[in-house]
């Protein structure tokens, strides 16, 4: 008799790594949001855009830029920074280069508030994802990262303005 596959269609190898990365992803969002929260009144999207923001020359981006890093529509970016203009910490213009499109900019109030998240941010992922992992495990994980990311979709990252593409996993040179 032939040996079937799991009930779920998945080989037991298979299963193992996947009911992973799915468990990663279903409790690292809240965890990352309750931090923000506390400490700011941010939820993790609201930080993704204050941080692309500030990272941006004259820390300004088309919004049709932002919901590409973001992965996200326009009416929902739309909505999130409807809630950061109520707060001062960002504001949409028109670009001036082509009407067609929507500028947001971080206002000062918002840079003060990106740069008073940030410490907290990065403690908070540093203590759950990147300490319990060795060097060569964070090397490998931004590899993983990299493969799947190419695999869903023609989307490109966020990626800070100085940062270097990574090198291509396939590229052995």
């Amino acid at each position: 008799m032939s040996e079937h596959p799991d009930p779920a269609g998945f080989e037991a190898d298979e299963l193992l790594t996947w009911s992973g990365l799915a468990t990663v992803l279903e409790w690292l969002p809240p965890l990352l949001d309750a931090q923000l929260q506390r400490d700011t009144g941010l939820t993790h999207f609201e930080y993704g855009l204050l941080y692309a923001l500030s990272s941006a020359p004259d820390r300004t981006l088309r919004l049709s830029v932002l919901a590409g890093y973001t992965s996200s529509s326009l009416t929902r970016l739309s909505r999130a920074v409807t809630r950061l203009e109520r707060r001062e910490w960002a504001r949409r213009t028109t670009d001036p280069t082509d009407g067609r499109y929507t500028l947001a900019t971080l206002t000062d109030l918002g840079q003060v508030t990106v740069d008073r998240a940030t410490p907290g941010h990065v403690a908070t992922v540093r203590h759950l994802v990147l300490t319990p992992l060795t060097a060569a495990q964070r090397r490998q994980l931004r590899d993983i990262t990299q493969r799947i990311l190419g695999a869903a979709g023609p989307g490109q990252p966020w990626r800070a303005p100085t940062e270097e593409p990574p090198p291509d996993p396939d590229d052995r040179r």
